[in-house]
């Protein structure tokens, strides 16, 4: 059976062609300027149009041609309809010579054009070259053009077009006025290519004339080129999901099906279905470019960004688990591995093997902490262990933690502060916690130190019976700006209370209000015992306090004044945070009620003098961060 061939057929992308200044689309400052030009008589003898390809160089250099020598009704635009404008469509005319640079690169055809431009124009007024891809002529060629070009006879024009302008001499860029093409927008190419399907009489889906728009990467040509191999297998209606199935690609709802996989760290149901899509014939190439473009649109909708243009699907196609899964860093890094991974295809001893890996990777997502968590982390744990006030990281949007970010960071500072403190009774380590959660915070006195959990006034006759001992296990949250009446959960007070009794302190003494133990018994008889009898005391509620005044030197009493020396900056600002419970209970081992005095015993010589603990600087160093002096605040 024989097929005639339709010869009245022609593609989209030169039915389409812009005839009119009008039609060119995202070049406006190109045709004002010509434009403006021609109609005052202000026309120079060469031109060069440079930009990418299919961006309307060739076309508007027609346009021009025609504008110049319509033989019509002058005005702004070409008549269309007379025989000059008729030829120069068709390329039949003589006197508008289209050259392509690339077949013709010797010098020797470019002495032909010398030759042929010391004849006059046949039928029109002027004699035009459009020389396309000019940059691929050779230097020998260039050189011969030089003189020709400054100096052409009044009625020869050139119009040289290029793809390449770094390739063009600067010899020849100073003797032509110049004009850079721009690429289209999506926006613009999907206008187009929507006029183009109702001209055609096809229905054809915003989201498929989107991706057509995306993948022509802003060239009107490839564009049309793309939307006639669409339209050909679709008939009569253009879907994405048509392209999707004949064009191998994994498609919105594909993708929101890996990542959930991903994101709930099911590596093995991943894996799995990566094997599916394979087995359905997308490439690894495709899988890899579409995993990529879902990943930078999930970054943009975190950011804020919800324009479809940019993201290729409405907001509400992407999965809202996927986007509640991942932080902006994470997606930050799974879309540089995805990058990578493309550019590592192609050495690859397995491609397959690279995919399979990248999606494992993905998988365990969650679990990964950027460097600036990790620095936010150490600097809020030593600004915990220094006592100094702690800045709160903020997220560029909402100027919180992100849930996923702050309960890493959280995790973090409670294992440095414990190794590092040498470890915390159970009660301390409570108090801890909440520190680093951003509880307990002081305003009055600077705020972001590390406040101990205070109990509340329990005396003997308060104390239940054993069997009523047990706690809730909620627990009350203080205030951030009440200062030293900070409340913890019952639980605490609970845990407290038990070890206390396992101790035998409760029999023998009172729990204070602040949760130091008075011992009954007899006073204190000289600084160096008190010394050792405000230690004992505190040694079962106050751990943490007890070891920082066994650090400090001898006690001296004067006037009502007890001083304590200190070594650190560090140590007294521990100290001064505890000031009111410190002279509770050396008050209530001396003979007299006391004032306490926290002073450094000797000056430091530099800030480098002060001890750091080690956990600090091990982490400060493999992060790359540094630990901050200052100063403590007043009061």
């Amino acid at each position: 059976m024989a097929y005639e061939a339709n010869v009245s057929y022609e593609v989209t992308a030169a039915k389409r062609r812009p005839r009119r200044f009008e039609e060119l689309v995202g070049q406006d400052f190109v045709t004002a300027t010509l434009k403006n030009s021609v109609e005052n008589g202000q026309i120079a003898h060469a031109y060069l149009f440079s930009g990418p390809r299919g961006c309307g160089k060739t076309s508007t250099a027609r346009i021009l041609a025609k504008m110049l020598n319509c033989a019509g009704e002058k005005g702004s635009a070409p008549c269309g309809e007379c025989s000059a404008c008729a030829e120069i469509a068709r390329g039949a005319s003589m006197d508008v010579i289209e050259i392509d640079g690339a077949s013709n690169t010797s010098v020797n055809d470019v002495r032909q054009i010398k030759d042929e431009v010391l004849f006059p124009p046949n039928s029109l007024k002027y004699k035009i070259y459009i020389i396309d891809e000019v940059h691929m002529l050779s230097t020998s060629a260039f050189n011969a053009l030089l003189k020709t070009i400054e100096e052409p006879p009044p009625y020869v024009i050139f119009i040289f077009a290029t793809t390449e302008l770094h390739k063009v001499p600067a010899t020849i860029k100073s003797r032509c006025q110049q004009f850079h093409f721009r690429l289209g927008s999506v926006e613009q190419i999907k206008n187009l290519l929507a006029d183009a399907a109702r001209e055609a009489g096809l229905q054809a889906d915003d989201e498929a004339l989107y991706w057509i728009a995306r993948e022509s990467t802003g060239s009107f040509r490839d564009a049309y080129t793309l939307f006639d191999q669409v339209a050909a297998f679709s008939e009569g209606s253009i879907t994405y999901e048509k392209i999707r199935d004949k064009l191998g690609l994994v498609g919105i709802d594909r993708l929101n099906t890996l990542c959930s996989l991903c994101a709930a760290q099911n590596t093995q149901e991943a894996l799995l279905f990566i094997d599916e899509l394979l087995q359905s014939g997308t490439s690894i190439e495709q899988c890899v470019s579409n995993i990529s473009d879902y990943l930078r649109s999930l970054l943009f909708i975190k950011t804020g960004i919800t324009k479809e243009a940019l993201l290729g699907n409405a907001v509400e196609r992407y999965s809202k688990e996927v986007q509640d899964a991942w932080s902006a860093s994470q997606l930050e890094k799974a879309l540089s591995l995805f990058l990578q991974l493309y550019r590592d295809i192609r050495y690859s001893l397995n491609p397959r093997y690279e995919l399979e890996l990248a999606v494992e990777r993905l998988c365990s997502l969650a679990l990964w902490i950027s460097r600036a968590e990790i620095k936010q982390a150490v600097d809020r744990a030593a600004h915990l262990l220094t006592g100094t006030a702690a800045p709160q990281a903020r997220t560029a949007q909402t100027g919180s933690f992100q849930t996923g970010s702050a309960q890493r960071t959280i995790a973090l500072q409670r294992t440095v502060a414990s190794q590092s403190a040498g470890g915390y009774p159970a009660a301390d380590r409570h108090a801890a916690d909440e520190s680093a959660a951003g509880y307990g915070t002081d305003s009055q006195s600077g705020g972001g130190a590390f406040q101990e959990p205070h109990l509340h006034t329990i005396g003997p006759q308060n104390i239940p019976p054993a069997e009523n001992h047990t706690a809730p296990e909620t627990a009350s949250v203080p205030e951030p700006a009440q200062h030293e009446s900070a409340v913890v959960s019952q639980r605490t007070v609970a845990e407290q209370r038990t070890i206390a009794t396992q101790s035998g302190v409760v029999s023998q003494g009172t729990v204070t209000p602040q949760g130091a133990v008075a011992a009954q018994g007899e006073k204190a008889r000289n600084p160096a015992e008190l010394k050792e009898k405000t230690i004992n005391s505190l040694a079962v509620s106050k751990a943490v306090l007890s070891a920082a005044l066994s650090r400090t030197g001898s006690w001296s009493v004067s006037g009502g004044m007890l001083c304590i020396p200190v070594q650190t900056v560090f140590e007294q600002k521990q100290l001064q945070n505890e000031i009111a419970l410190l002279k509770q209970t050396v008050s209530s081992l001396w003979s007299e009620a006391l004032n306490c005095s926290v002073e450094i015993a000797a000056p430091q010589e530099s800030p480098q003098a002060e001890q750091i603990p080690e956990q600090i600087r091990m982490i400060c160093d493999t992060v790359q961060g540094k630990i901050e002096k200052r100063e403590p605040k007043e009061g």
